[in-house]
């Protein structure tokens, strides 16, 4: 009898820990992050209404899809960078770099979870949208990672794959590609430059020690670094204002978003001044703040 009870227990913990290493592979903090653009942006497609009588149930479906894709492409990322995770101390505990996973499970998982979530995109919504999702779950997985060994112009292909899910969750709400949507891609395009610098600047050498070349500079980080982030927070400044000159939104959130542009444009330029570790972790710190509050900014007052 206690060896049964001894067993049950012992498969309920395999069970949970495997799980956990599914969730691990997902990335789940990056893929919610990607997953919450794309759900913002089809609730801010101005004929929402018209087309779905249930706006919200769709947004809960188009979440799913999304977290299928992009959980495709984040696993095929750790299959594929399984060597170089084990150098760095905050990724050698993924499943597959640790040796939890082997990588026909892990290629089972994605291919499975890709399929899936790029047919629910093209079933319930459209199929430009599951057309955008395996684009880019493509560009992702098969240029931007391997890319980040070569050059550091890795940075600028990834940061498509990155922007997409805004056109994914706009083409969903309206299938076709119109200018609300490559506004909420330019806005989420340019944002991603100092956010992962500054985390770059900040793990340079891991990255280093691992090969990868994600910094402007093949010194590491320099004045020629923190200059490109403020660079990329300017570009922010008039993007931010188009949603409410393509009436998108109202003025508002024009207030909100500007000042919101300003203040990651502060905080790059302090990173120029300083140049410390600190001031990277501010800018990183301001960009995972500035884009709900940028978006969820743009929904709230949606016109």
């Amino acid at each position: 009898m206690q060896e049964s009870v001894s067993n049950k227990k012992n498969s309920s913990l395999h069970i949970g820990a495997k799980l956990k290493d599914y969730l691990k592979l997902v990335k789940p903090s990056l893929s919610i992050m990607v997953v919450f653009s794309s759900v913002v942006s089809f609730l801010l497609t101005p004929s929402l209404n018209v087309n779905y009588e249930s706006p919200l149930q769709m947004a809960i479906l188009l979440a799913i899809g999304g977290l299928l894709v992009t959980g495709s492409a984040n696993a095929i990322n750790q299959i594929v960078e399984k060597e170089t995770d084990k150098m760095m101390k905050r990724t050698a505990t993924r499943p597959i770099a640790s040796g939890r996973m082997s990588e026909l499970e892990g290629w089972i998982f994605a291919i499975i979870t890709g399929i899936v979530g790029v047919l629910m995109l093209g079933y319930f919504f459209n199929w430009l949208a599951a057309g955008l999702a395996a684009f880019s779950l493509f560009l992702y997985a098969f240029i931007y990672t391997p890319l980040k060994k070569v050059n550091s112009i890795a940075v600028l292909v990834g940061a498509f794959p990155g922007a997409l899910p805004c056109l994914i969750g706009w083409s969903a709400g309206e299938d076709k590609l119109s200018t609300g949507g490559w506004v909420l891609f330019a806005l989420q395009f340019f944002w991603q430059f100092p956010h992962f610098w500054a985390i770059a600047w900040m793990a340079h050498q891991d990255y280093s020690k691992a090969g990868f070349k994600l910094l402007p500079s093949q010194k590491g980080p320099t004045k020629f670094t923190a200059l490109q982030t403020i660079i990329y927070a300017l570009l922010l400044i008039p993007v931010g204002v188009l949603p409410y000159f393509i009436e998108m939104s109202g003025l508002i959130s024009l207030i909100i978003v500007t000042g919101a542009n300003f203040f990651m444009l502060w905080q790059c330029i302090r990173l120029y001044r300083d140049m410390e570790i600190i001031s990277a972790r501010r800018v990183m710190f301001s960009s995972y703040i500035y884009l709900p509050i940028v978006l969820l900014a743009l929904l709230g007052d949606k016109v």
